[in-house]
């Protein structure tokens, strides 16, 4: 099988690799999840001493935010996965042409090419978002 972006091909091996890395990324994160879930549900409320309460409470915020960062990323790499399978895995939403596979193999869950994500960041940047 072999995937075709816009002037080049993208190898099956290639496929394969993505495939690889998302799967175990994915799998990674699932993992860890259940981990948080677990430690979240076997920690007591017999904390008389209110400083180590909110002590507790500020650790639960933070790994709440990191865990909600988290499933953020698993939906990204789900998506990706479909992307693979639909074929459109490489392809930039924005302007229909390829993402360089050097800047997939940093960041695979991306869906803009460097050109478009460029400027993407610059009308943020410029808008004061």
């Amino acid at each position: 099988i072999v995937m075709r972006i816009g002037a080049q091909r993208m190898k099956r091996q290639d496929l394969d690799y993505f495939r690889m890395v998302l799967t175990d990324q994915l799998t990674a994160l699932m993992d860890y999840a259940d981990h948080t879930v677990q430690d979240l549900l076997d920690v007591t409320d017999n904390m008389p001493d209110p400083l180590d309460r909110a002590s507790f409470e500020s650790d639960r915020s933070t790994l709440l935010r990191i865990r909600d960062r988290e499933s953020y990323l698993i939906r990204k790499i789900k998506r990706a996965l479909d992307r693979l399978e639909d074929g459109t895995f490489g392809i930039c939403e924005f302007c229909g042409k390829e993402i360089s596979i050097e800047r997939l193999k940093v960041r695979p869950v991306t869906l803009h090419c460097i050109k478009c994500k460029t400027r993407m960041e610059k009308l943020e940047k410029a808008s004061g978002y």
